[in-house]
């Protein structure tokens, strides 16, 4: 057998474009949280790999048997979870020529229209933005862009770049008194890239945000952290502001957080990976303002502007910073276009070395669609958002627990509706009997936790009937449910049917707490 046999490449290409087909075809018709219990498919599968071939058509009858029940379902309509994963025909064309090509475009000499194509698509991107033009390439000031795989990626890049620049100033064996700062909203994905880069998990800070603010990280706030850090001799130096944050999608004010940053020579980074692509939008753009004053910015073009996973974009104001900390200049990838300092070596933007033709899919996007349809895209799920928002409203025993902004809703079945009602309980622990207070009184502090254990129920009942799939957060103590609204396949009706679900599964539920 030839591995890359064509004419059998395009028996079964066509083979799987119909098996893809047929799945999106009935995705909407599975359970879009998967049912299946831990290790289901070791159970299914044989214990070691097949010593001859097996017909390319029982390996896909297994991926139907076993595979898809196993699978939670992004890209279904039903699907409200997290934050979307859109996909799109153009991404798809895109991410197969890119495969493929088998491009490994580490450098401008492995491939030059892997680079010069991302370095022209970023480009495009970030004036779609209205990016200041320090972070274009095209203004020849030392700016620029790049696709790496997730925000994570991007945040630990730019970290450590910021983390070189400052040990620069003042001396490698100052690690230690580096500080970076987040809110309590930011992204988990700071804290592990202040432990990967060498942050003493003590010079973390994670200053907390209020309700009263819609949970956006308050300028006075850091202020006063920093002051604190500089009194006691330590060094400011990296600050990730978000647009767009995981539980609530808050926004942090990001041109007050720049003013105060630049006081102290601090490094910010705009993380805006769910709501970035959102900003292409004239009336959405003014949460950026005052992005000028920052260093880098990034969002996941993955997310929610349909160009599948993964495709994280990075820009920076001066790229100089990235490549003085991440650059390699082994003998094997000497090369004269490198040498003459006339191209980009992407291997010296990101962690790793290899890189696939990311930008191919992007690029995809951009023509197939346009930025105007993009942007129609995108409103359309803002605008089924604000129907579910205020299906929520008109039910009196729900609140919105925080406005909304762009298409996520953070709704809980109100206090209100739960007051001077008996908690549930199966009656199995007395401990838990007891807690809850049956018979007796319930304070305060046990009226929260009876609310979020309500909402954590119902949760678990709206994601245990199959037909939709949300997920939670906690804010200020309270758990809340999340509706993100993104799937490419998502029409108004599913999100009717979504709050439909949402409510029977309520009447159910608080049913038994009226009668506990």
């Amino acid at each position: 057998m030839n591995p890359l046999d064509l004419d059998e490449f395009k028996r079964q290409g066509y083979m799987m474009i119909d098996s893809i087909i047929d799945y999106y075809r009935n995705v909407a018709n599975f359970p879009v949280l998967s049912q299946v219990q831990p290790g289901y498919l070791r159970k299914m599968l044989p214990s070691s790999a097949p010593s001859n071939p097996e017909p390319f058509e029982t390996i896909l009858k297994d991926v139907k048997d076993h595979i898809v029940p196993g699978i939670t379902h992004w890209q279904s309509p039903n699907y409200f979870a997290y934050f979307p994963s859109s996909s799109s025909v153009a991404g798809f064309m895109g991410e197969m020529l890119s495969t493929g090509f088998g491009v490994v475009g580490f450098n401008w000499i492995s491939s030059p229209a892997a680079t010069e194509l991302e370095s022209i698509v970023m480009d495009w991107l970030g004036q779609a933005l209205k990016l200041p033009e320090r972070f274009l390439f095209s203004t020849n000031v030392g700016g620029g862009g790049v696709l790496l795989g997730t925000t994570c990626e991007a945040i630990l890049c730019t970290l450590v770049a910021a983390r070189d620049e400052k040990l620069c100033r003042i001396g490698k064996e100052n690690l230690k008194k580096l500080i970076v700062y987040g809110s309590d909203q930011t992204h988990s994905a700071l804290q592990k890239a202040a432990h990967i880069a060498g942050i003493h998990p003590e010079n973390l800070r994670v200053i907390k945000t209020k309700k009263s603010s819609s949970f956006a990280l308050s300028p006075d706030s850091l202020r006063s952290a920093i002051m604190k850090d500089v009194e006691n001799a330590l060094v400011p130096c990296f600050l990730c502001a978000t647009v767009g944050t995981t539980a609530t999608a808050a926004v942090d004010p990001v041109g007050p957080l720049c003013d105060v940053a630049k006081d102290y020579g601090i490094w910010v980074h705009v993380d805006a990976a769910y709501a970035g692509g959102a900003l292409i939008c004239p009336e959405f753009r003014h949460f950026l303002d005052g992005v000028e004053g920052a260093s880098s910015f990034s969002f996941n073009a993955h997310k929610w502007f349909f160009t599948n996973l993964t495709t994280c974009c990075l820009w920076v104001k001066e790229s100089s910073c990235l490549t003085n900390s991440l650059s390699t200049n082994p003998q094997f990838l000497r090369n004269k276009a490198s040498d003459s300092n006339q191209v980009i070596d992407y291997k010296d933007w990101q962690i790793a070395l290899s890189r696939k033709f990311h930008s191919l899919k992007l690029w995809f996007v951009l023509r197939s669609y346009g930025l105007d349809n993009l942007r129609n895209f995108l409103r359309n799920h803002i605008e089924m958002a604000k129907t579910f928002e205020n299906l929520v409203k008109q039910d009196k025993r729900f609140e919105v627990f925080v406005p909304r902004y762009f298409s996520l809703v953070c709704f809980r079945v109100s206090p209100l509706a739960i007051a001077n009602k008996k908690p549930f309980c199966n009656g199995t622990n007395e401990e838990e009997d007891h807690y809850y207070g049956f018979g007796g009184k319930i304070i305060n502090d046990d009226k929260e936790r009876l609310v979020n254990e309500v909402n954590r129920k119902l949760l678990d009942s709206i994601n245990g009937s199959g037909k939709v799939f949300m997920t939670h957060g906690m804010v200020e103590g309270a758990f809340v449910i999340r509706c993100a609204v993104g799937a490419t396949l998502t029409e108004e009706q599913h999100v009717i049917m979504a709050w439909k679900v949402v409510q029977e599964q309520a009447n159910s539920l608080l049913s038994v707490v009226s009668k506990a």
